[in-house]
């Protein structure tokens, strides 16, 4: 029986060359001389420092930036609170969301149910599995989530006939 996986998953090595990009650019940037400007990165926590809220939001924007140079869709960053660091620096917690939530995945399933395709959805972990009689019938399932579900990037793997 013909099934595929519906998936979010984030290149780590791209997250990382895109942190590195940002820090090398904050470095050499003239309106960011002699500040504490830079992002750091652990698994897929990103947190950005700046001495100011300003600067904060510059780093925020050249790293969204970055990450889309390198194909990583911006829609998938959870951005926290800004805090208070020593003194007068501020930082920010970015977090980098993989795999399908539990909301999101009963979203998907109840839409494809919904559309009445001859389809079974099962919600596998932080994946949804899709399996169906027919190929044709996967695709048009396929079509139907990736208009529907537009605000999280989702992808499409272990197409299996």
């Amino acid at each position: 029986m013909p099934s595929f996986d519906i998936v979010s998953e984030v290149d780590k090595q791209e997250v990382r060359n895109a942190v590195d990009q940002v820090n090398k650019e904050v470095s050499t940037r003239f309106d960011f001389k002699g500040s504490d400007a830079r992002v750091e990165q652990s698994e897929y926590v990103l947190t950005v420092y700046a001495d100011t809220e300003f600067q904060l939001d510059q780093v925020h924007d050249i790293l969204a930036q970055k990450l889309a140079k390198r194909g990583v869709d911006v829609k998938c960053l959870d951005i926290g609170n800004v805090e208070k660091v020593s003194g007068n620096k501020v930082k920010r917690s970015v977090t980098v969301k993989t795999g399908v939530e539990t909301e999101l995945a009963k979203k998907v399933v109840k839409c494809i149910k919904d559309s009445k395709l001859k389809v079974q959805a099962s919600i596998q972990g932080d994946s949804v599995r899709v399996s169906g009689a027919k190929r044709d019938v996967l695709q048009e399932t396929i079509a139907l989530v990736k208009k529907t579900i537009t605000d999280f990037p989702l992808q499409f793997q272990n197409f299996r006939d």
